[in-house]
């Protein structure tokens, strides 16, 4: 069959993203998709290290490699492939693309730290002192980190009830809407990964829903930071967009006092990518990654500085993206102020996430060719907290 991409298509040949998949005649291999059909890379070019359940061997073999590849697959659009190297988009199921080995989950949003900052501390300056100095984060954890269509159970844990600690099911559950970039080469131990550098570390990106369970978040964070409220699920995009695709969607960061030198980029370049975020089909925000304050060639560096080192598969991610609009803002804790301000979704005025609700996170960049490329989507619902009885 030939092998063809519409005009105009979100997936055409300026995206080209990569993911795992399988069918009822075999296990999971890596493919590319190209509109609404995949091209199993292991029938179209004869390569071993694809007939694989992840893209962490092909990732790990470098950027030169990473460029042929998709020269490659360029190559065969509009020509003739083999009918079994190409499947329908609905006929395969999806897998988590990559082996995940660690992740970081960044707090990069200038508008995102300030409106919470703003719900949190009232009384005090909305930015901690350190803030405009360093991308903060935390270590995440890299197994509960589950592809797009996962079911989440609603978390359970301690809360706060009147000072009191009470335990059951989150009452406060929400989404945050980021961007993940995924670690394709691994570094030595006790060797930064200078900003220069990132082009020849960093595979590709996907899109993120970091779920948060606020009210366990909030009575186990001080003074140590999230965990619980975090760790029980993060979803990921079911294919990644390599940043090969994004050339054109590099756009300058906003204005960054002086930092660090460890820090310094000549010309520090952020991603011009917009989110929709849309809550039981009712779309309820669109948050621009573009106003994000750290870059990720800045958020790569400070991970490594001290000296830890990347494996192929790492996942690090922006933390919540905001704009500086109310309809910009990337979580619902933001979106209705601390619970105070409902917003309409789905015929009602809503909250925080109850059962049965279900997320799903959009996103566009600019693509070469004056066309727009779109990321994988992010969806998850929310089913019943596990009976801990």
């Amino acid at each position: 069959m030939i092998l063809s991409s519409n005009p105009g298509s979100l997936f055409g040949p300026e995206n080209l993203p990569y993911g795992v998949f399988s069918t009822s005649n075999h296990g999971p291999r890596v493919g590319v998709r190209v509109d609404d059909k995949v091209l199993d890379l292991t029938e179209a070019l004869g390569d071993s290290m694809f007939d694989t359940d992840s893209l962490n061997p092909f990732m790990a073999q470098g950027y030169d490699c990473w460029v042929e590849v998709r020269q490659q697959i360029q190559a065969l659009l509009g020509h003739q492939v083999a009918d079994n190297a190409v499947h329908e988009l609905s006929d395969v199921k999806m897998h988590l693309p990559v082996r995940i080995g660690d992740y970081v989950d960044f707090y990069c949003s200038e508008h995102h730290a300030t409106n919470l900052g703003r719900l949190f501390r009232p009384d005090q300056a909305p930015l901690t002192p350190n803030w405009h100095h360093l991308p903060l984060s935390y270590h995440g954890r890299s197994g509960t980190v589950v592809v797009s269509g996962t079911p989440i159970h609603r978390p359970s844990g301690q809360r706060r009830d009147d000072n009191t600690p009470v335990f059951g099911p989150s009452t406060r559950l929400d989404i945050e809407c980021e961007l993940g970039f995924i670690v394709g080469t691994e570094s030595t131990i006790g060797h930064p990964i200078p900003t220069t550098d990132f082009d020849q570390h960093v595979f590709g990106v996907v899109t993120v829903n970091d779920w948060s369970a606020r009210d366990i978040q909030a009575w186990e964070y001080v003074p140590l930071g999230p965990n619980l409220g975090k760790s029980f699920a993060t979803t990921i995009s079911a294919w990644v967009v390599p940043m090969l695709a994004l050339s054109q969607a590099r756009v300058q960061t906003p204005h960054q006092q002086p930092k660090l030198a460890y820090l310094h980029m000549d010309e520090p370049w952020g991603l011009d990518i917009n989110f929709a975020i849309t809550w039981n089909d009712t779309l309820v925000s669109t948050p621009p990654y573009r106003s994000t304050y750290w870059s990720p060639a800045q958020m790569l560096a400070h991970m490594t500085i001290n000296g830890a080192s990347t494996r192929s598969g790492d996942l690090f991610a922006s933390g919540t993206v905001s704009g500086p609009a109310k309809t910009e803002r990337g979580s619902f804790i933001e979106l209705t102020w601390g619970g105070t301000q409902p917003i309409h979704a789905a015929g009602r005025e809503r909250v925080f996430l109850e059962d049965g609700d279900e997320v799903r996170i959009t996103a566009t960049a600019p693509g070469d060719n004056n066309t727009r490329i779109g990321l994988g989507d992010c969806n998850g619902q929310i089913i019943a907290a596990v009976d801990t009885k």
